[in-house]
């Protein structure tokens, strides 16, 4: 049986999903793509903002659902580059988002040894986006847990032409021999280094895409989909995606 580690405001899991949890075989980095925000909330006769709302004290629950099977990182998708082509109205509302999560929920996050990252571009976020998510990366940069990372302004396409021009110009300055050039060499060129490649991706709301979402770090990723929207994906599906995980046989192109 899992030693499940306690948190708050969770639900706990019951008796047969920790007999059907293998504490052997939890994935290492959870990869999560927050989809259906703003479907939610227009289901329900509200406007997109209050689904982004929902979503955002959805973050909590998981992260600590997370924690708690012993994840060592999760990254949540946040806001992509194209996300900007969004309504100014809804772009401003996502912005202030970390001004509300972190202040709310940080004392929390640093009880359970929660460490924030950010994965993304600093630049076109606003001032007051920025200094929220660095002073929560500040308050919690001594804490060896589970790793919580926002994948915020990023897109992997971007990512990925970035790595590439680094790496033209650091073979051009003789930093970097051109014969040197492996998986490992052009991983340490994203965004996401060092942290590990996700074994697991989730993507709610029913859409069956990765949406320009680490498509290096994805190669053998294991992927999962859910009709639920995000801020309806409760704790128990969370497990459910995990027990999927590890029904599966990843062979990494063996057999």
């Amino acid at each position: 049986m899992i030693p499940f580690k306690k948190w708050f405001g969770s639900k706990p899991l019951s008796a047969e999903q920790m007999e059907r949890l293998d504490a052997d075989n939890v994935p290492n980095h959870v990869a999560v793509i927050m989809d259906g925000n703003g479907r939610w909330a227009q289901k329900r006769g509200l406007p997109r903002v209050a689904g982004h709302h929902s979503g955002m004290k959805n973050v909590k629950k998981i992260t600590m659902a997370a924690d708690s099977i012993g994840v060592s990182v999760l990254t949540l998708y946040a806001f992509s580059t194209e996300n900007w082509k969004r309504p100014k109205e809804e772009v401003d509302y996502l912005m202030k988002l970390p001004i509300e999560f972190f202040p709310k929920e940080i004392e929390e996050l640093i009880a359970n040894n929660v460490q924030i990252r950010m994965t993304g571009w600093p630049e076109g976020l606003p001032d007051y986006t920025l200094k929220a998510i660095q002073d929560a990366i500040e308050q919690t940069k001594n804490n060896d847990g589970l790793i919580l990372n926002f994948a915020l302004n990023y897109g992997s396409r971007k990512e990925m032409l970035s790595g590439v021009k680094q790496i033209a110009e650091d073979v051009q300055s003789g930093k970097l021999h051109a014969d040197e050039i492996d998986e490992s060499v052009f991983s340490r060129y994203m965004l996401t280094h060092p942290l590990p490649d996700p074994d697991l991706l989730i993507r709610t709301s029913g859409e069956l895409r990765i949406s320009n979402f680490m498509l290096w770090q994805l190669a053998y990723s294991e992927l999962w989909f859910t009709e639920l929207c995000w801020p309806e994906f409760t704790e128990q599906d969370f497990f459910e995606a995990v027990q999927e995980y590890q029904r599966r046989a990843r062979r990494y192109g063996g057999l």
